[in-house]
């Protein structure tokens, strides 16, 4: 009993404060130094909301790519680990920009969940900027996040002032709602299950995904979930895809776990499809 009220007391706190300590996991390791990025990489430093210096590679595909692909990462470690997962779209003719949210990796301040939806809107704010630079206005804009950063994706996509330039939004492995996925967590372990509904109404769901999923339409929405992953259950890419307005599409990877999608060949080939489709100009009528 006395375990049971500690646990209340702990995530009473954690909802106070946004419960950053369940979803983020951030540290400032340098993971995979060994492991060679195979393309050039430039350091881009971008302003957040609140000031803090945010720490991007921007990965180029020579002068005239295809699109520019913001990454988002999900919610454990940081960039040096995450941006190999789009480290091969340069050599298909699309630039990445992936971004560490604060508190993450070389990125100042503190994370937390509130921060890394602002730190999404700045990122994309800097390639707007970037694009504005240019003669020609820019290659277009495709926003790929991955778990916790799919969600953001979704949520940022949906709320964004203007999206003349967005061409396409990629959510892998996301999750349809934070409280959603925190009951789900609770009612893993044998202590919380009796506690995961009432637990779960202490975590703020103010940046669902599935709140606004209808409001991407019609910037083209791809949903991509492993049918193995024990991460985020893929009931909620159905939810999110039902939710969802035209156009969109839902891959079932039969074997895929959490995140991998980027590591299967057929299925990278099949992302390529898709992004060639949605970036190729329309003929005129």
């Amino acid at each position: 009993m006395r375990v049971c009220v500690l646990l209340l007391v702990w995530l009473s706190l954690c909802g106070l404060s946004g419960c950053t300590s369940v979803f983020l996991y951030p540290d400032r390791v340098h993971h995979l130094a060994e492991r060679d990025l195979g393309t050039p990489a430039e350091d881009i430093w971008i302003t957040a909301a609140d000031g803090s210096d945010l720490h991007a590679l921007y990965l180029p595909a020579g002068e005239t790519p295809r699109a520019t692909v913001l990454f988002l990462h999900g919610n454990a470690e940081n960039l040096s680990s995450h941006v190999h997962a789009v480290a091969w779209l340069p050599d298909r003719g699309y630039a990445v920009l992936a971004l560490d949210y604060r508190g993450y990796g070389r990125s100042q301040g503190a994370a937390s969940v509130a921060g890394l939806h602002e730190d999404a809107a700045a990122a994309l704010d800097w390639l707007r900027a970037r694009q504005d630079r240019r003669a020609d206005g820019g290659a277009p804009v495709v926003i790929y996040g991955q778990s916790l950063g799919a969600s953001v994706a979704i949520r940022l996509v949906a709320t964004a002032a203007s999206r003349e330039r967005i061409t396409a939004v990629i959510a892998e492995s996301a999750f349809s709602s934070y409280r959603g996925i925190a009951r789900e967590k609770l009612a893993q372990a044998w202590l919380t299950w009796p506690l995961q509904w009432p637990l779960s109404w202490l975590i703020s769901d103010r940046h669902a995904a599935i709140d606004v999923v209808d409001r991407i339409s019609p910037v083209p929405l791809l949903l991509i979930h492993g049918e193995r992953d024990l991460i985020v259950d893929a009931d909620h890419s159905r939810r999110l895809y039902a939710a969802a307005g035209e156009p969109r599409e839902l891959w079932l990877i039969p074997q895929g776990r959490h995140i991998d999608a980027p590591r299967r060949e057929p299925v990278r080939e099949r992302m390529v499809r898709f992004l060639d489709a949605v970036t190729t100009p329309s003929p005129p009528r």
